[in-house]
C-alpha cells in the first residue's frame, strides 16, 4: 500500500495521545474513526479535540471553515467492528501488552489483509504485538510525542517482520501530517525513551539523595545544557506514572540498573502524585 491509498484512519483510544493523533490526521485531510472503552471517555476525548480546534480558530491559525471541515472528518464509535473499512490503524491505548494484543486480535477479524496496523507504544517491542496478527509484514510502530499537534517527531519502528513497503509508507504518512519521521529498530524504548528514561531516573535519584533542590537540578540542566525544560519538570509533564511504566518495561527488557525506577518515583506514583495530570508531582500545579 502506498500513502496515496490511505484515505481512512482508525484510531483506537481517544486520550491525550489518541485525541492528538485524531486531530492531526483530520487536519491533514484524512477521514478518522476513533473508539474508546465507553461513551464517557469517547465524548471527553472528542470534546478535547473540539476545544483544541476552537482554540486554533480563535487564534487565527485555522479558519472557521477549516475547523468545521476537520470536525466533519472525525467520527466516533464504541465498536471495533466498525473499523473494517480503515486503511490504517493506529493503536493508542494504555501501555499494557495484553490489552494491545486483545485489540489487534479483534481488529484482525474485521480489517482486510491490506490494512496496515501500527502501535503508538512508547516502549513495548512491536514484534510482541505483530505476531498476534496474520500481517506481521504490515505492522510497525508509529510513536508520536505529546502534545501531538505540537511535537514534530514520529518514531517509525521497524519490527523484524516489517516490510520495506510498510516502513516507507508510514514515513510518508508521518510526513503528510507535517511530522518528521525517524526510523528505529524494534528495541524497547526505541530512540528517545532509551536515552531519556535513564536521564530522568538519574535526576530523580539526585533529588532523592539530596544532591540539590528540584529547582536547582532543573535550572542546571536548562541553563547548563540548553534544554528547554529541566528533567523533573519534564517528568511531571510526561506523567510520573508513564515514566515509571516505561522504566519498568526497559528494566525488565535489559536488566540494567540505569533503567530501574527510583524508590522516590515509585512512592510518588503510589501516592497519586503523577505530575501535571494530577495537579501535583515534583511541583504543584493549579
Amino acid at each position: 500500500m502506498a500513502v496515496k491509498d490511505i484515505k481512512r484512519v482508525g484510531v483506537v483510544g481517544c486520550g491525550l495521545m489518541g485525541g492528538g493523533i485524531v486531530q492531526v490526521c483530520a487536519q491533514s485531510g484524512y477521514q478518522v474513526l476513533v473508539t474508546e472503552i465507553n461513551d464517557e471517555f469517547l465524548q471527553k476525548g472528542l470534546e478535547r479535540v473540539r476545544g483544541a480546534l476552537d482554540g486554533l480558530a480563535k487564534k487565527g491559525k485555522i479558519t472557521e471553515e477549516q475547523r468545521g471541515e476537520t470536525l466533519d472528518r472525525i467520527k466516533g464509535t464504541l465498536s471495533l467492528d466498525d473499523f473494517g473499512d480503515c486503511d490504517l490503524i493506529i493503536e493508542a491505548v494504555i501501555e499494557n501488552i495484553e490489552e494491545k494484543r486483545r485489540i489487534f486480535g479483534a481488529l484482525e477479524e474485521v480489517c482486510p489483509p491490506g490494512t496496515i496496523f501500527t502501535s503508538n507504544t512508547s516502549s513495548i517491542p512491536i514484534i510482541q504485538m505483530a505476531m498476534t496478527t496474520k500481517r506481521p509484514d504490515r505492522f510497525c510502530g508509529l510513536h508520536f510525542f505529546n502534545p501531538v499537534p505540537v511535537m514534530k517527531l514520529v518514531e517509525v519502528v521497524r519490527a523484524l517482520t516489517s516490510s520495506d513497503e510498510t516502513i516507507q509508507t508510514m514515513k510518508e504518512f508521518a510526513s503528510s501530517l507535517g511530522k518528521t519521521p525517524v526510523e528505529t529498530k524494534d528495541r524497547a524504548g526505541f530512540i528517545v525513551n532509551l536515552l531519556l528514561i535513564p536521564y530522568l531516573c538519574e535526576a530523580i535519584r539526585a533529588l532523592e539523595v539530596g544532591l540539590a533542590t528540584k529547582e536547582d537540578i532543573d535550572t542546571a540542566m536548562t541553563l547548563g545544557c540548553s534544554h528547554p525544560m529541566g528533567p523533573l519538570a519534564l517528568a511531571d509533564f510526561i506523567g510520573l506514572d508513564t515514566v515509571y511504566s516505561i522504566a519498568m518495561i526497559l528494566h525488565d527488557e535489559f536488566k540494567e540498573a540505569k533503567y530501574a525506577p527510583p524508590t522516590l518515583l515509585k512512592q510518588m506514583v503510589t501516592a497519586g502524585y503523577l505530575g501535571r495530570k494530577s495537579g501535583r508531582g515534583f511541583y504543584a500545579y493549579q
